[in-house]
C-alpha cells in the first residue's frame, strides 16, 4: 500500500507531475464504471430496442441506488488524505476501515429496500408495458451486487487518500474484462438474455470488492490499524458524508428527472437517452480523473497546513479541466458517425441521437471546470457548500426539464436543459473557489 510523501513546495511543474501521477491511473479506474454500462448497453442493445430501453430504466435506478452513497469514496478520500498530510498513516487507514464497515451496513439496507419495490420503481420512471418487464428483471438481479459496489467505493476512497490510484486502476481493468466476458457468455452463450447481463455485472462487482478488501486489510495489518467495526468511527463517517449525500441526491434527482422526461417522449427517445447517458457518464468520469487527483492532493496539502499550495494546485487543475473538456468535446463531435452504430441499428433511435450528441460535445469544456472544482471542494471537506449549491442547481433544472414535453421539445431540447444545469453548477462552484473560504487547514476540518 502506497505511503505518501510530505507535501512539496508549490511549483507549476511539480503540480503537473503530482496531478498527472494521480489523474492518469484514476482515469482508467473511473472510466471502468461507465464502461461497464456501455458494455452492457452494446451487448443488450442487439437483443432489441425494448431490452435496451429496459436496461436504460433499470440502470438509472441502480446507479441512483449506488451513487447516492458516493460520499463513501469522496469523504473517505478527503479524510484519509488530511491524516496522510499530517503524517498519521495509522489513523488514516483506521478512518478508511470505518468507511468500509459503513458501506456494508448501507449496502444491506439498500438491497432490502430495492428488492420488494422494484416494479413500483420501474413504473415511477414511466416505462412502457413492453419495456417494464426487462427493466424489472435487470434491476432485481443487479441489486444483489449493491453491497459489493459500496465496498468498492469506500475502499477506493481509502487508496486515493493514501495517494494510490494505481491499485484501483488494476482492479478496474480486471473487473471490466471479467464483466464483458461474463456478459457475452451469459447473455448469448447461456441464452439468459438481459438477466445474463445483470448476473455478469453482479459477479464482476463482487470480485472487485474482494480484491480491494485484500489490499486494504494488508495495509491495515502493516500499520497495526484495527479491522474491527467501531461504532463511534462509523457514526463519524456517516455524519461527515451527510452533506455530500444531500449533494449527490440532488444530482441524482436531476438525472432521474431527465430519464423520466425521456421515457415520456417515447421508446426510441428513452433508448437514445440511455446511450447518451452512458456516453455522458464516460466523459464525466474521464474529466473526474483530475477531480480525484484534486481530492487527494488538496486534502494532503490542507492536512499539512499548506493553504497556498492548495490554492496553486486548484488553479492548475482548472486549467487542465478546460483543456481536457475541449479535447473530449471535439472527439465526440468527430466520432459521431462511428459511435452510433455500435449501440443501435434502429433508425428512430439514430435520428434522436445525432443532434443530441452535438449538445453533449459542446458542453464538455463547462463540464471540465465543474468536475475539477467539485473535486477540489470535496478534498477540502467543503460538503455543506456543495450540498447547497446542488440544491440551487436542481431548483433551476427541474422546471426547465419538465417543460420540454409540454412545449413539444424532443431529446435534443432535454439535453440543452442538461447543459443549463452544468452552467449553473459552474457558476456556483467558481464563486466558492474564488472566495477562499474552503481553505481550512489541519488533520481534521
Amino acid at each position: 500500500m502506497t505511503q505518501a510523501t510530505k507535501t512539496p513546495k508549490a511549483a507549476p511543474g511539480r503540480h503537473d507531475r503530482e496531478i498527472l501521477s494521480l489523474a492518469v491511473p484514476a482515469f482508467g479506474a473511473l472510466v471502468a464504471e461507465p464502461l461497464f454500462l456501455m458494455a452492457d448497453s452494446a451487448i443488450v442493445g442487439h437483443l432489441g430496442t425494448p431490452q435496451l430501453a429496459g436496461l436504460g430504466v433499470a440502470a438509472a435506478l441502480l446507479t441512483t441506488a449506488v451513487s447516492v452513497f458516493v460520499f463513501l469514496a469522496y469523504a473517505t478520500t478527503a479524510a484519509v488524505a488530511r491524516r496522510v498530510g499530517a503524517g498519521d498513516l495509522r489513523a488514516a487507514i483506521r478512518q478508511g476501515m470505518d468507511g468500509i464497515w459503513l458501506a456494508l451496513l448501507l449496502g444491506a439496507a439498500v438491497v432490502a429496500a430495492v428488492l420488494p419495490t422494484t416494479p413500483a420503481l420501474v413504473s415511477l420512471l414511466g416505462a412502457s408495458d413492453t419495456v417494464a418487464p426487462h427493466a424489472v428483471t435487470y434491476l432485481r438481479i443487479s441489486a444483489l451486487g449493491i453491497p459489493a459496489m459500496l465496498v468498492v467505493l469506500a475502499a477506493t476512497g481509502v487508496l486515493r487518500g493514501l495517494q494510490d490510484t494505481r491499485t484501483p486502476l488494476y482492479v478496474a481493468i480486471g473487473g471490466f474484462a471479467l464483466n464483458a466476458a461474463l456478459n457475452v457468455g451469459l447473455v448469448y452463450g447461456a441464452g439468459l438474455g438481459i438477466a445474463g447481463s445483470a448476473w455478469g455485472t453482479v459477479l464482476a462487482q463482487c470480485a472487485m470488492a474482494a480484491a480491494y478488501l485484500l489490499v486494504v486489510v494488508r495495509g491495515a495489518r502493516e500499520h497495526h490499524a484495527s479491522l474491527r467495526p467501531d461504532a463511534a468511527g462509523i457514526r463519524a463517517c456517516a455524519q461527515a458524508g451527510a452533506p455530500l449525500l444531500v449533494r449527490t441526491l440532488s444530482l441524482r434527482a436531476v438525472l432521474m428527472i431527465a430519464t423520466a422526461v425521456a421515457a415520456r417522449l417515447g421508446d426510441a427517445d428513452i433508448a437514445a437517452h440511455q446511450i447518451l447517458l452512458a456516453l455522458w457518464s464516460l466523459l464525466a468520469f474521464a474529466l473526474d480523473a483530475i477531480a480525484i487527483a484534486g481530492q487527494a492532493i488538496i486534502g494532503r496539502y490542507l492536512g499539512a497546513g499548506d493553504s497556498e499550495g492548495a490554492r496553486a494546485v486548484c488553479r492548475r487543475m482548472v486549467q487542465w479541466g478546460v483543456v481536457s473538456g475541449v479535447v473530449l468535446g471535439l472527439l465526440v463531435a468527430v466520432s459521431r458517425p462511428l459511435f452510433i452504430p455500435l449501440f443501435t441499428s434502429d433508425p428512430a433511435v439514430e435520428a434522436a441521437l445525432l443532434p443530441a450528441l452535438l449538445v453533449v460535445a459542446l458542453s464538455q469544456p463547462v463540464s471540465g471546470i465543474v468536475f475539477v472544482l467539485d473535486g477540489v471542494l470535496m478534498g477540502a471537506g467543503d460538503g455543506r457548500y456543495l450540498a447547497g449549491a446542488m440544491l440551487v442547481t436542481l431548483a433551476v433544472f427541474a422546471p426547465v426539464a419538465l417543460l420540454v414535453p409540454a412545449l413539444g421539445g424532443g431529446l435534443t431540447a432535454l439535453w440543452w436543459a442538461m447543459t443549463l444545469m452544468m452552467v449553473v453548477r459552474m457558476v456556483t462552484l467558481q464563486l466558492r473557489a474564488r472566495s477562499g473560504r474552503w481553505l481550512v487547514t489541519g488533520a481534521t476540518r
